[in-house]
């Protein structure tokens, strides 16, 4: 059981740590508007990835394949939304009393829909439970506890990605740095969403 939970952590963070629109967007949200700031946002991704469990657990997987069209619209919405984060982080002011109100920032429900228009989170948790399920009976807590495990993996590797981006914020506070970096972090995610619905 040891052997399979310590599989299970280094899978689920390989695949939901590694730099993908969700994380680059949580590193771009804390170095733009701080870590404080950006905690909707992170709540709402977190929000968004739990559904994706529970809907991977639930078989969701099966319905993407009969409707392929449906994991083609949720790529369209998801990618919408990441470039109006993208757009928001590119464009935001100069660190400024003004930004400390968080009235640019990312939401709650950006984080949200972010994740659940992602199909490569179902995709992801999928294989998972194919692969990864951890070895308890009944198969109902086999799901329940690999689900909560790859949860808690996540909630860490999103923590560790959001507060990166919130030690970079003191680059933010130069006028031309900040210019090239918000640019920089928003070409990053454009190009994470291109990689991403490339695939």
């Amino acid at each position: 059981m040891t052997e399979a939970i310590v599989t299970l952590i280094l899978t689920s963070a390989l695949l939901l740590g590694s730099p993908g629109p969700a994380p680059l967007a949580l590193a771009a949200a804390g170095a733009v508007f701080g870590v404080r700031r950006s905690l909707p946002f992170l709540m709402g991704i977190l929000l968004g990835l739990a559904v994706a469990i529970s809907g991977a657990a639930l078989g969701l997987n099966v319905l993407f394949e009969a409707f392929p069209e449906a994991v083609f619209v949720m790529q369209l919405v998801g990618a919408a939304y990441l470039l109006f984060i993208a757009f928001k982080i590119a464009t935001a002011p100069v660190i400024s009393p003004g930004l400390e109100t968080g009235e640019y920032a990312p939401t709650f429900v950006h984080g949200f829909v972010l994740n659940l228009m992602n199909p490569k989170a179902y995709a992801a948790f999928v294989a998972i439970f194919s692969q990864f399920l951890l070895p308890t009976v009944p198969k109902a807590w086999a799901f329940a506890l690999t689900g909560v495990l790859c949860f808690l993996v996540a909630l860490v590797v999103d923590v560790v990605w959001l507060c990166l981006g919130g030690l970079m914020r003191p680059l933010f506070t130069r006028p031309q740095s900040a210019r090239v970096l918000r640019l920089l972090l928003a070409v990053l995610m454009l190009v994470s969403v291109a990689w991403v619905i490339w695939q």
